[in-house]
């Protein structure tokens, strides 16, 4: 059995369960996210909305996120490109459009520096991820290791977990990460049920993101607002 005993027990992250909802699907921002942002801008209780680096170009990632600060909501762009090159443009593009925070990527050493000075809260991902859509490899000791070493650097505010593109213990992993470190932890993919909404919030996560599962009808195949709305409604039941 693996062991998490690594000296620097953290605490539960605070209440209430935060959900950002991703204009995005298969780890791609959707081409008419601006207007998918129209439809779902004035729902109650929303506060954070988030696209990724890839699916278009920065002038209209600069565009999405005016109309995203307009609406009153939080901004924040994730990172899924996979070389150094276009993580590190990433960056940039994050402080060239104004995002409140820049998740995901694995090149903190790199990334801090860009971000200095500015006003972005930084959760790079934690444990080793590849492909796309992202997935995050074993074993998980080694996950909280890495969750342990990010949490240490300065200029890193939180971290970002793929726990559920994790093939293993997924509840115990979260468990673990949030407890090895005093930063919050978002936990990202494929949480397309209200059972795995349940899941992170029991692991103590700060918040969670939901994107394709919203678009593929897992939480209903209503209006696209009111399957936010279930999301919405399910973080604030757990």
């Amino acid at each position: 059995m693996e062991s998490f005993d690594n000296g620097n027990a953290g605490r539960r992250q605070q209440r209430p369960l935060e959900f950002i909802f991703m204009l995005t699907r298969d780890d791609m921002t959707v081409p008419d996210a601006l207007a998918v942002y129209q439809q779902i801008r004035d729902i109650p209780g929303l506060r954070y909305v988030g696209f990724k680096d890839v699916g278009l170009p920065l002038p209209q990632l600069r565009q999405l996120a005016e109309a995203i600060h307009d609406g009153g909501h939080t901004v924040m762009l994730e990172v899924v490109s996979l070389s150094e090159a276009d993580e590190l443009n990433s960056a940039r593009g994050a402080l060239a459009i104004g995002a409140d925070y820049l998740l995901g990527g694995r090149r903190a050493a790199q990334v801090v520096p860009l971000l200095a000075g500015s006003r972005i809260k930084y959760f790079p991902f934690c444990g080793e991820t590849v492909g796309h859509p992202t997935r995050l490899l074993g074993p998980s000791d080694a996950i909280v290791a890495d969750a342990i070493r990010l949490a240490g650097i300065p200029g890193v505010d939180g971290l970002d977990l793929l726990a559920y593109r994790f093939d293993g213990d997924v509840a115990r992993l979260a468990e673990a990460v949030v407890a090895a470190v005093d930063v919050p932890v978002i936990a990202a993919g494929s949480i397309d049920c209200g059972e795995r909404i349940e899941a992170v919030d029991r692991a103590g996560v700060w918040g969670f993101t939901v994107g394709s599962a919203i678009f593929d009808g897992s939480y209903g195949a209503g209006p696209l607002p009111q399957r936010v709305g279930a999301v919405l409604a399910a973080a604030a039941r757990a």
